[in-house]
């Protein structure tokens, strides 16, 4: 697919705050957050960016109103700029990688790999998480695979599994085994996400605790070593909480 509006449409834009989960946790990120997604995942912990519902929040923003807005985050210092959403790959976000890399920011997206766009070539990561058994969604393998293909050799390509339970971990290991050549991500699920306007419901930290506990130890029963097994940091430090 190409770009085919200048319009984006923006849920949120926040930070500078650390990226909590995947291949680049811990680093200092600005997060754009895009509105609109082709899935409704039964655990989706960011339906206030894919409900329709609440696209009233969201702001049809120029390339060049959301690059002064990371401008401004960032005090014009460049940092990573992670796109989400939603799904951000729905979004015509080619300029804004072009335009941000020119002055010097990166840019990692993540996406659950059901559409693909030209400009995946010109990310700095990307971020493959296609939706485990418990998602109640279907992978299209051709479409993810469209995603690595586009992507070419340009940027750093990552899978990243959300797990729940036993038939998530068998999707995530044989999802990874389509795609030997990537680096692979595991964490645990969060059971209690909150509402699309409750960013302080309850959170259950123990209970993701133990998942996290048996997570690794499947991996290293089953001999799993290229996997990495990693919590959601910001879910540890803020909870539900929105905006970090």
């Amino acid at each position: 697919m190409t770009d085919d509006s200048s319009v984006i449409r923006i849920s949120e834009i926040f930070g500078p705050t650390i990226q909590g989960e995947g291949a680049l946790i811990g680093q200092p990120t600005v997060f754009v957050r895009t509105g609109g997604c082709d899935y409704r995942c039964t655990w989706c912990d960011s339906l206030h960016a894919v409900d329709t519902r609440f696209r009233a929040d969201w702001r049809a923003m120029t390339t060049d109103g959301v690059l002064n807005d990371v401008r401004a985050l960032s005090a014009g210092q460049p940092l990573m700029v992670s796109l989400s959403g939603g799904n951000p790959a729905i979004q015509p976000l080619g300029p804004l990688i072009r335009q941000g890399h020119a002055e010097g920011y990166r840019f990692a997206l993540e996406t659950q790999g059901s559409v693909s766009r030209d400009w995946f070539a010109d990310l700095d990561v990307l971020v493959l998480s296609p939706k485990p058994p418990s998602s109640a969604m279907t992978t299209d393998w051709d479409a993810l695979r469209a995603c690595v293909d586009a992507a070419a050799s340009g940027p750093r390509i990552v899978l990243k599994f959300v797990v729940f339970d036993e038939a998530d971990y068998t999707y995530a290991r044989d999802a990874a085994a389509r795609f030997p050549g990537l680096p692979v991500y595991l964490q645990p699920g969060n059971h209690t996400p909150p509402g699309p306007q409750d960013d302080d419901a309850l959170i259950d930290i123990d209970g993701i605790m133990q998942r996290m506990g048996w997570l690794v130890d499947s991996v290293i029963a089953d001999r799993w070593f290229a996997a990495h097994v990693l919590p959601q940091l910001h879910v540890l430090l803020w909870g539900n909480k929105r905006g970090v």
